[in-house]
C-alpha cells in the first residue's frame, strides 16, 4: 500500500489505530470497574478500599509513565509499527495474567506491567495517524481515532456486569491478541521511512532538554493535558467516595459512573475535534473543553443532595469536555515537534499526564485527613485547571502545520 498522505478519515490506518484504542481503554479503565469485586475477592476490606484502589492505580500510571519513555523513543528510532505490535503483545498477555493474581502484591505488579504495556498504543498509534494523512484532515482522523476507542470503556462496564472480574481481565487480553493480525493490514508512516534514510538523531529524548524552546513546548503540552485524569482517577473512578461527600440519596456504582463518564467522552473526543477544524485552531477548542470542564466541576461539587441518576448525568458531561480535552491535547502534542522526535513526544507527553494521577492522589490523601475528600478534591481540581489554561495560552498554534521536517 501507499506510503503518500491521504485525506480519507477512515483509512485503514485509522481503523486499526482507533480498534487499537478501544482495547487500550478496554483494559486502562478495566481495574475501575472491576476495582471493588476484585478487592473483595482477595479479602480486601472496605474501610482499605479507597487507599488500597488508589495505590493499585497508582502502579498502573507509573508503569504507564515509565512504558511511555521506552515506546515512544522506541517508535522513532525502530519504527512505528513494531513498536505497536511490543506494546499489544506484552499488555494483553498482562491483562490475561491480571486474571490469575491472588494477593494485592500480584495485583500490584500486574497493574504496573499492563500500564507499561498500554502506555505506547495511543501515543504511536496518533504519530501514525498524524503522518498518514494530510494536514488538512489529520484533526479528523485523530478525533475518529479517539471517539471510537474511547467506547472501550463501555465494552469493559458490559463485560465486567455479565462475567466476573477475572473473566473480564482474559476478555481484555484476548482482544489485544486479536488486534495482532490486524496489524498486518497496516503500513509504514512515509515520512518515518524518509528520515531512516537520512542521516539525523531519531528518538533523542535528551534532545527536549536541549533548548529552552524545545522544553517549554514540551512542558506546556504535558500541562495542557492534567486536569483528564483528575477527572478521570477522582471524579469518576473514585466517584461512590466523593458521593458520600456529597450527600447524593441513593448508591452510585464506580463501574456504572465510568461507563456514562466514557459516553459523554466519546461524544466529546468527535465533538471538539471537529470544533478545532471549523475553528481552524487548537488552541480556542483546547480553551472551550478545559472552560466547560471548570464549569462541570463546579456543579459536581457544589451540587449536593442530588439523586444518582442526575448525579450520573453529571459525570457523564464532565466526559464530554473531558474527551474533547484529551483528542485535542493529543493532536496538538503530535504537532509539536518534527518527524525524528515526534513518537517521543506523543506517546510520552500522555503518559506524563497519566502519571500525574499519583500525585493527585497522594496530595488528596495528604489534605483528606485535615479538611475532608470535599475540599481537598476541590482545592487540587481549581489547581489543574489553572495550570491547564495557562498552559493553553502559552502553547504554540499548531492547525494546519506541516509535519514533514525533522528537528
Amino acid at each position: 500500500m501507499s506510503n503518500k498522505t491521504t485525506t480519507n478519515p477512515f483509512n485503514i490506518i485509522v481503523i486499526v489505530a482507533a480498534l487499537g484504542y478501544f482495547v487500550d481503554i478496554y483494559d486502562l479503565i478495566l481495574f475501575g470497574i472491576v476495582m471493588k469485586p476484585s478487592l473483595k475477592a482477595i479479602g480486601i476490606p472496605d474501610e482499605m478500599m479507597f487507599d488500597v484502589g488508589g495505590s493499585l492505580l497508582g502502579m498502573q500510571m507509573i508503569g504507564m509513565l515509565v512504558g511511555g519513555i521506552v515506546w515512544g523513543v522506541l517508535g522513532d528510532k525502530k519504527g512505528r509499527l513494531s513498536t505497536l505490535f511490543l506494546t499489544i503483545l506484552l499488555y494483553s498477555l498482562a491483562n490475561i495474567a491480571n486474571g490469575f493474581i491472588q494477593n494485592i502484591e500480584q495485583y500490584k505488579m500486574m497493574r504496573f506491567i499492563a500500564g507499561f504495556g498500554l502506555a505506547g498504543e495511543l501515543g504511536v498509534g496518533i504519530t501514525l495517524v498524524s503522518e498518514v494523512m494530510t494536514k488538512e484532515s489529520r484533526g479528523i482522523g485523530t478525533s475518529i481515532v479517539a471517539g471510537i476507542g474511547i467506547l472501550g470503556a463501555v465494552l469493559g462496564f458490559l463485560v465486567a456486569d455479565l462475567f466476573d472480574w477475572r473473566m473480564a481481565y482474559w476478555v481484555g487480553g484476548g482482544l489485544g491478541l486479536m488486534l495482532l493480525v490486524l496489524r498486518i493490514s497496516v503500513y509504514e508512516s512515509g515520512m518515518f521511512e524518509k528520515t531512516k534514510q537520512e542521516k539525523v538523531s531519531r528518538g533523542n529524548i535528551l534532545s527536549l532538554f536541549a533548548s529552552g524552546k524545545n522544553l517549554k513546548k514540551y512542558l506546556l503540552s504535558i500541562c495542557v493535558g492534567i486536569p483528564v485524569w483528575y477527572v478521570i482517577s477522582q471524579l469518576t473512578v473514585q466517584s461512590s467516595a466523593y458521593a458520600k461527600e456529597l450527600n447524593i440519596t441513593g448508591e452510585v456504582v464506580g463501574g456504572k459512573a465510568v461507563m456514562f463518564h466514557y459516553i459523554g467522552a466519546s461524544l466529546g473526543s468527535l465533538i471538539f475535534g471537529l470544533l478545532s477544524e471549523k475553528l481552524r485552531s487548537r488552541k480556542k477548542a483546547l480553551m472551550t473543553a478545559t472552560g466547560s470542564l471548570a464549569v462541570f466541576i463546579s456543579f459536581y461539587f457544589f451540587m449536593k443532595g442530588i439523586s444518582p441518576a442526575v448525579f450520573y448525568t453529571l459525570i457523564g458531561l464532565l466526559g464530554i469536555s473531558m474527551g474533547g480535552l484529551w483528542t485535542v491535547f493529543m493532536t496538538n502534542a503530535s504537532e509539536q515537534f518534527g518527524t525524528n522526535i515526534r513518537s517521543t513526544v506523543t506517546t510520552t507527553a500522555p503518559n506524563f499526564v497519566r502519571g500525574t494521577t499519583e500525585l493527585i492522589r497522594l496530595s488528596i490523601t495528604s489534605m483528606r485527613g485535615s479538611m475532608g475528600l470535599w475540599s481537598a478534591g476541590l482545592i487540587i481540581g481549581v489547581v489543574v485547571i489553572v495550570i491547564s489554561l495557562a498552559s493553553i495560552m502559552f502553547s504554540e498554534e499548531t492547525h494546519g502545520k506541516d509535519l514533514d521536517y525533522n528537528e
